[in-house]
């Protein structure tokens, strides 16, 4: 029995990518870098091509019991060792002579690493596919509401006019930096290992030796080379420069990667959470049966989807800090590090691909309410665009003098409940420089929205 079902994380419960990140399909990862390492070596003469053929056959209706590895693996600390065993035992039934070749020449790191990084490719493509996804809905989104005006917050309070599409277009910006790095990683940033025992390359090199084929009496940096070349092409992965045993940047680029990713997300999540706020209401989250209900409340339609996202948000870097800490690696191997790193891994991908599947659903049904939006804003009574005003009267009247004024008649309008305009255009001081209509004119929110449009402009641009 499973003993995590996703009853507690439901951002990632049922979501394709869970399939991807199961015991099972680790399983299958070791089983797929196996074969392609006895196919490299076979290509390149290290192991009989008779003997692919006879492992790949006994393995091709076989099925591996992960719960009896899981408990078989404590023995050893690590699944390889009891995995490759059964492997062995599967084609030694099938073929004796074709088992020696099983696991030739390498190592329980090899295999898990490289099974890892396939893994790992497999949910950061899924990952990438959601993002785009969401970016599309996003850019257009932003491309609707290019010039619908909203208030800017800062600091949670009303700041300066801005746009809808411009709000949207900084949760763009972010997906889209989250995608561009999880790109260059999975094209580039995920290789395999071939290191062998000590990470010394040793034990490949005496079965190229001991062979006879056609890299006998090669150098050892091409061999290297040729294998780690042949093993990555099989698998789709990047060829190492060099073992990475103890050297784990690829697994803390992937951590990287996944916490930014993670985080784009959440802000996406967070914005959307206090635009969709019942005193707020700019937003809502696309509907669907039984979605967003209270248990207690009957009225509530809850925010969840983004809910999800930055629960997930909020879980990643913290599940990311254990593989950062896991390259303090002592040695050619570690003691508990290289093993701390496997769950932790396994959660992040599952919940940034859970986040990541989710937010292209909350993208793709987010509806905008272009008049509230506009009532918000009115709702300052043209505070919002005090700024314009100072810099026109800071030169005029020096800049203490403007802000005392405008300071003045902002808590003024505030106490009474009248416009900004209507209060400074009683100031005789103003009223040498401006006139009622003029001062009006400068408070005008849509009049002062900086380059917000053309910043989305920018932004779709990338998509």
């Amino acid at each position: 029995m499973s003993i995590d079902k996703g009853l507690l994380a439901p951002v990632r419960a049922g979501v394709p990518a869970a399939e991807l990140v199961s015991d099972d399909a680790w399983l299958e990862a070791m089983l797929e870098v196996e074969l392609a390492l006895a196919r490299a070596q076979a290509r390149l003469g290290i192991v009989p091509v008779e003997a692919v053929e006879h492992i790949t056959a006994a393995v091709r209706d076989h099925r591996f019991d992960a719960a009896v590895i899981a408990e078989a693996a404590r023995g050893a600390a690590n699944p390889v060792v009891v995995f490759v065993q059964q492997l062995q035992a599967v084609v030694a039934a099938a073929d004796p002579a074709s088992a020696m070749y099983v696991h030739w020449g390498s190592t329980s790191q090899d295999i898990l690493d490289t099974a890892t990084m396939l893994v790992a490719a497999r949910v950061v493509t899924a990952i990438v596919a959601d993002l785009e996804s969401t970016a599309d809905s996003l850019a257009d989104l932003a491309r609707r509401h290019r010039d619908t005006p909203m208030a800017a917050r800062t600091l949670g309070m009303h700041a300066v006019p801005t746009t809808f599409g411009a709000r949207v277009a900084t949760w763009l910006q972010g997906v889209l930096d989250a995608r561009d790095r999880l790109r260059r990683v999975r094209a580039d940033g995920l290789p395999v290992q071939l290191g062998g025992a000590a990470g010394t390359f040793a034990s490949y090199l005496e079965c190229v030796r001991d062979s006879g084929g056609e890299l006998a009496d090669a150098p050892a940096e091409r061999i290297y080379t040729r294998l780690t070349e042949e093993f990555a092409g099989e698998l789709s992965l990047a060829r190492a420069d060099a073992p990475w045993h103890s050297v784990r940047t690829p697994i803390a680029d992937l951590a990287a990667a996944l916490s930014i990713t993670s985080g784009a997300l959440g802000k996406f999540a967070v914005d959307v959470i206090t635009q969709a706020r019942t005193e707020i209401m700019e937003v809502a989250e696309p509907g669907a049966a039984g979605r967003g209900e209270s248990s207690a409340m009957p009225q509530k339609r809850n925010p969840v989807l983004a809910t999800m996202i930055r629960a997930a948000g909020m879980q990643v870097p913290a599940l990311a800090s254990t593989l950062y800490a896991a390259m303090l690696a002592e040695d050619e191997r570690s003691p508990g590090a290289w093993h701390a790193e496997w769950q932790p891994l396994r959660e992040c991908l599952l919940l940034v691909a859970g986040a990541a599947h989710t937010a292209a659903e909350l993208a793709a049904g987010l509806t905008a309410d272009a008049d509230r939006m506009g009532r918000v804003l009115a709702a300052s009574r043209g505070q919002l665009v005090s700024e314009r005003l100072s810099i026109r009267l800071t030169p005029l009247l020096g800049r203490v003098e403007a802000k005392k004024a405008l300071q003045a008649a902002a808590f003024e309008a505030e106490a009474s409940g009248r416009t900004l305009a209507t209060v400074l255009a009683e100031n005789p001081v103003v009223r040498e420089h401006f006139d009622a209509d003029q001062i009006a004119a400068l408070l005008r929110p849509e009049d002062y929205l900086g380059m917000a449009p053309e910043l989305v402009d920018r932004v779709v641009g990338r998509v």
